[in-house]
């Protein structure tokens, strides 16, 4: 199966909005990805019901909590899970918060706890906020940037020892787009007797997720960069969710996952979240959800490869662009951070903006790694998706060395 970009584009509307007379290349979105209509549609159909809160012995309710349901089995077959170990929420970082605080009470004073310098700050500072709030070490693995930042396994493993607790780790770089090992990271922690948490946001509309095959604790992530609404979701091992005790109010359910969804879901939202992995699904064949999402992500990552050589031959010819991550389409996702000699990251954003291509500047949250990569203004964040075209690459590329 192949994409057929024509029928995906027109799936989304935003992607048709004029800017300067072209339609604009949303490469990382304003904000993330665009939001599927058959999601913009499940959202409004549950809106238009009319809808209740769940555990009332009424219609409307049980709807609700089918709809709850829906979702859950859905982000299941997205994860590889169980549909009792997806936890919903605001978004990722609010659930991190939540996950850090409830952990950090189960660890001693003799505990230490590893971040990498590869994450969003979301992984970052609320396991540094967690610790401080329980008095115990944090130690940073670190990345090699003469090595497309690729996460260094021996700093990892020196940073490990027997009082290791947890080991927080990225997927993917949502700054360089690197993909770490995740099933070898994992491997790792538990060897040393840690717990793993995942940030998986930003892979997550790049490639399939198999919480069962890396063995992973905890795995986050985030609906709306996976063409969904904003919601955040975590996966967690259904004993972790039962034991662990959660920050809850008194009334509220003690049964997971419930007993980690502080106050009332946004159940359009989920409605949406079922529309966003069905969608993703479509792309592929299989008799199950899970096997057409598996073979969905095959082939956006076989079309996503053909995009990266595109962009990646294209910088290379430009001696005065710095690309920071992996020169080749190895262990990386079609994300990219880069630096024009001489002119500020913000100008470079500011001139494609009114051109049409949507890229970001700065930091992107990704504090650690500017701060390692000695950019403390930050760098040019350019990152495509199944949705753009061959000829949006090329008219960035031109938009770039117009710069230089």
């Amino acid at each position: 199966m192949t994409i057929d970009i024509g029928q995906v584009r027109a799936g989304f509307p935003a992607l048709q909005r004029q800017v300067g007379g072209r339609t604009a290349a949303y490469l990382d979105g304003p904000g993330g990805t665009q939001v599927h209509e058959s999601v913009i549609a499940a959202m409004n159909g549950f809106m238009e019901r009319g809808g209740a809160n769940v555990h009332g012995p009424f219609v409307t309710s049980a709807e609700t909590e089918a709809v709850v349901e829906g979702a859950r089995a859905a982000v299941a077959d997205l994860f590889g899970s169980d549909p009792d170990e997806v936890v919903f929420g605001q978004n990722m970082t609010s659930l991190t918060y939540a996950m850090s605080r409830a952990l950090a009470r189960t660890w001693g004073r003799d505990a230490n706890i590893v971040v990498t310098r590869l994450e969003h700050d979301a992984n970052v500072a609320t396991w540094l906020q967690a610790a401080a709030s329980v008095g115990v070490e944090v130690r940073f693995a670190d990345f090699d940037p003469a090595d497309g930042c690729s996460l260094d396994l021996t700093s990892l493993a020196a940073a490990l020892d027997e009082n290791t607790a947890l080991v927080a780790f990225t997927h993917a770089s949502n700054a360089t787009g690197t993909i770490t090992p995740v099933k070898r990271i994992v491997d790792m922690a538990h060897a040393a007797g840690a717990l793993t948490y995942v940030d998986a946001v930003h892979h997550a509309p790049h490639g399939i997720i198999d919480v069962g095959e890396s063995g992973t604790d905890f795995l986050a992530c985030s609906a709306y960069k996976w063409f969904g609404p904003h919601v955040g979701v975590v996966y967690g091992r259904r004993e972790l969710l039962a034991s662990v005790t959660p920050f809850k109010l008194r009334p509220s359910p003690d049964t997971s996952p419930d007993r980690w969804e502080t106050g009332t879901q946004s159940f359009e939202s989920l409605a949406g979240v079922t529309a966003a992995v069905d969608y993703i699904a479509s792309h592929g064949t299989g008799a199950t959800r899970r096997d057409q999402l598996v073979d969905a992500f095959a082939t956006i990552g076989e079309y996503e490869t053909t995009i990266s050589d595109r962009f990646l031959a294209g910088l290379a010819e430009m001696p005065s662009v710095t690309l920071y991550g992996k020169p080749e389409t190895r262990e990386r996702t079609p994300t990219f951070a880069i630096d024009l000699d001489g002119v500020e990251p913000g100008f470079v954003a500011e001139r494609l903006g009114e051109q049409g291509i949507f890229v970001w500047s700065g930091n992107y949250y990704a504090y650690e790694v500017m701060q390692r990569l000695g950019k403390p203004d930050g760098l040019v964040r350019i990152g495509f998706i199944h949705y753009n075209t061959l000829e949006e690459v090329d008219r960035t590329l031109a938009a770039i060395e117009a710069l230089t």
